[in-house]
């Protein structure tokens, strides 16, 4: 089965996928990006030089902590977790894409 085309994602919503993706549980970089990946099935590919840049931005925003912990294949790994602060920021950042997306398919609905 081919790929399916890849998507500019808009301004601040690798943010707001990251965010999500650590909403369940810790996680590693590599993990982050296959767990959105996965979901996305198989439409949003986050590339390395895009998610740890924004990795290193929500940290700076206290939005998610990281710590050393042992990977699944035994490889020392970097697994962030989002904060009480990076949850209200989930929340935050869920309600105005919920808002934006009606919106915009409100526009596109129109004749």
């Amino acid at each position: 089965m081919p790929n399916p085309p890849s998507i500019d994602l808009p301004q601040g919503t690798l943010d707001l996928l990251i965010l999500k993706a650590l909403a369940l549980e810790p996680q590693h970089g590599w993990g982050i990006a296959v767990r959105i990946q996965q979901i996305s099935s198989d439409v949003l590919r986050i590339q390395q030089g895009s998610l740890y840049p924004a990795l290193h931005r929500l940290q700076r925003r206290g939005w998610i902590k990281a710590k050393w912990g042992t990977s699944d294949n035994n490889r020392r790994a970097k697994f962030y977790e989002l904060t009480v602060a990076g949850r209200k920021q989930l929340q935050t950042e869920t309600g105005a894409w919920k808002t934006l997306t009606a919106a915009v398919d409100a526009v596109l609905g129109t004749a």
